[in-house]
């Protein structure tokens, strides 16, 4: 597992490649890292009126109930997207010099993480205002999601090699990542939906088929339902997450030393 080792060997370069990346994104504004709020919160105002209002969602402290489905979806979505291009986009610095590709999409997921961090802490103190009673278990959610991380890590440098191999990866994900939302739990529960119920068979599709649904379901639990999350909805996220690092790792090792050539 060479290929995660190198996050701390050569970790140095890991840290400028976070700063150069992190530093593009919010170069020239003035709030910084608080702009990465304002995309989740439009999204959860225009949800919140068409799903809690127009289509009445019944579904108790829903806006944290959305929130907390966003906040993974977004870290998930945008990270996959920026590392499918991270290394084309860095094709002169990995053709000139030969260092560990793999720090290029990690750097990208790091970014993402930045914004995630703080989504996830809003949502903790907003439950703890307005749910009390998670007190007791909202914190569980913080290993939580740090497993989601490396879960999204391990994805994200599946799609970053594949797009350097096929160029047609970034625009088949830009596609896929539409319909995977609406087909994801986030604005919507299974528990809730009777047309859905009445198809059992569907119903066990979207909630275990869905690689990204039981991760979410776990991570939001103890902020939106206050309770310790489903043992299998947290097997599921472990058993994904490893399997995401080792199909990484063993993407990673098999075109690594393409990645110059094909850029």
């Amino acid at each position: 597992m060479t290929v995660y080792a190198d996050l701390l060997r050569y970790r140095e370069l890991f840290a400028n490649l976070f700063r150069r990346d992190f530093q593009a994104k919010y170069k020239g504004s003035a709030l910084g890292v608080l702009w990465s709020l304002l995309n989740p919160l439009v999204l959860l105002g225009v949800y919140l009126v068409v799903f809690g209002v127009i289509f009445h969602n019944a579904l108790p402290h829903f806006p944290v109930y959305l929130l907390a489905g966003l906040a993974c979806w977004i870290f998930f979505s945008v990270s996959l997207q920026s590392a499918s291009r991270s290394m084309i986009d860095s094709g002169e610095l990995i053709k000139k010099v030969r260092f560990p590709r793999q720090l290029v999409a990690f750097s990208m997921v790091a970014t993402q993480a930045v914004t995630f961090a703080v989504m996830l802490v809003v949502l903790i103190v907003v439950s703890l205002v307005f749910i009390p009673h998670s007190a007791r278990v909202v914190w569980v959610a913080i290993p939580l999601a740090a497993v989601f991380a490396v879960l999204v890590a391990g994805l994200s440098l599946v799609v970053a090699c594949l797009n350097v191999v096929f160029r047609d990866v970034e625009h088949v994900l830009t596609a896929a990542l539409l319909p995977w939302f609406f087909l994801t739990p986030i604005v919507w529960s299974i528990a809730t939906q009777s047309t859905v119920q009445r198809h059992p068979v569907l119903a066990d599709v979207l909630r275990w088929v869905n690689p990204i649904a039981p991760p979410i379901y776990a991570v939001r639990a103890p902020i939106w339902a206050a309770q310790l999350p489903r043992l299998a909805d947290v097997v599921y996220l472990v058993v994904a997450a490893t399997v995401s690092a080792l199909l990484g790792a063993l993407v990673f090792r098999a075109v690594d030393d393409r990645i110059a050539v094909e850029l």
